[in-house]
């Protein structure tokens, strides 16, 4: 079956499917002194955070704009001791290992999809690799935000565009390093999302 995928800013590519819930509620109580840009767009902010990085700008990202939050988690999940989880993730890297997923969300309703992954090793997160794969992101804007631990971006956002065969401009995704939101608000107004 092909697919055609929009990355944000206006890149298509046909696709082949060959390739191998838990809501979050931030603070109501969060004030935002501008203007959202998302009132006829449907929103979803979806992550997958290890260490609680990532989650924080989704939520960060989700305060800002609104839309609705979704945690990727791995049906098994990773181990909590640092050393542990190198070990375990750079064997999946290596192996382009598919973890199963816990939870799936129907992304039918939804116009727009951030997807956030921390950076392991020059890429995206195994169970990321795993949700894109399985969920259809056909006429999506798909936008990537990734975090690091002094990384940067590196390959992340390549390789997310590359589980459906597509391209993301390394421009259009943002990237932060821990839990930083440096630069966030300019990023979400540099993509219309903020005026």
């Amino acid at each position: 079956m092909d697919k055609a995928i929009k990355f944000y800013g206006g890149v298509y590519r046909h696709l082949k499917d060959t390739a191998p819930k838990k809501l979050l509620i931030c603070n109501p109580n969060n004030k935002v002194n501008f203007t959202m840009k998302t009132e006829s767009s449907k929103i979803l902010i979806t992550y997958y955070s290890w260490s609680g990085n990532t989650r924080y700008v989704a939520e960060t990202i989700h305060n800002l704009i609104g839309g609705d939050l979704f945690e990727i988690l791995p049906m098994n999940p990773y181990p909590d001791k640092y050393n542990d989880i190198v070990c375990l993730a750079k064997k999946e890297i290596n192996a382009n290992f598919y973890p199963k997923l816990k939870n799936k969300i129907d992304l039918s309703q939804y116009d727009t999809v951030f997807i956030g992954s921390p950076n392991w090793w020059g890429t995206i997160t195994p169970i990321v690799r795993t949700f894109l794969y399985e969920h259809d992101l056909t006429g999506k804007k798909v936008i990537p935000f990734i975090t690091h631990g002094g990384g940067g971006s590196q390959n992340t956002i390549m390789d997310m565009a590359e589980q459906y065969n597509g391209d993301v401009e390394k421009n259009n995704g943002w990237v932060g390093y821990g839990n930083s939101t440096t630069g966030l608000k300019g990023w979400l107004e540099s993509i219309s999302f903020l005026e």
